[in-house]
């Protein structure tokens, strides 16, 4: 069985960090990409950084490049957010996500089929 948790949201203020976890378990074959998404109120949904399963590579939205990194580790099965330099329009839920094949889109999250309950991050002021 699929799983994905994430854990580490928080309240933050403006400029601070915060670093969110997604621990997966259960899955019955090779991943194709393990992204952050985040959904805040009346926007669409935006993927902010994702890395590929097989060679590590990433991708980051242009919102938050030069401000969140992601990492994996393989032994502990969690891929982790950083984030730095938080901005109030950080404020969102952010889902962890799993793609099986290259079908899955690391800007929009469009066929990662597998998603975590999310956690809330707030940044104020």
């Amino acid at each position: 069985q699929v799983q994905l948790a994430e854990s580490g949201g928080g309240l933050v203020q403006p400029g601070g960090s915060l670093r969110l976890s997604c621990a997966y378990s259960g899955f019955p074959r090779a991943c194709y990409a393990i992204g952050w998404f985040r959904l805040a109120p009346g926007k669409e949904r935006e993927g902010v950084g994702c890395v590929k399963c097989n060679d590590g590579s990433t991708f980051y939205s242009d919102s938050v490049k030069d401000r969140f990194t992601v990492s994996r580790d393989k032994v502990k099965s969690t891929v982790d957010l950083q984030m730095e330099n938080l901005k109030p329009e950080d404020t969102a839920v952010y889902y962890c996500a799993t793609a099986w094949d290259f079908s899955g889109e690391c800007d929009t999250g469009a066929n990662f089929g597998y998603w975590g309950l999310g956690t809330q991050v707030t940044v104020f002021s």
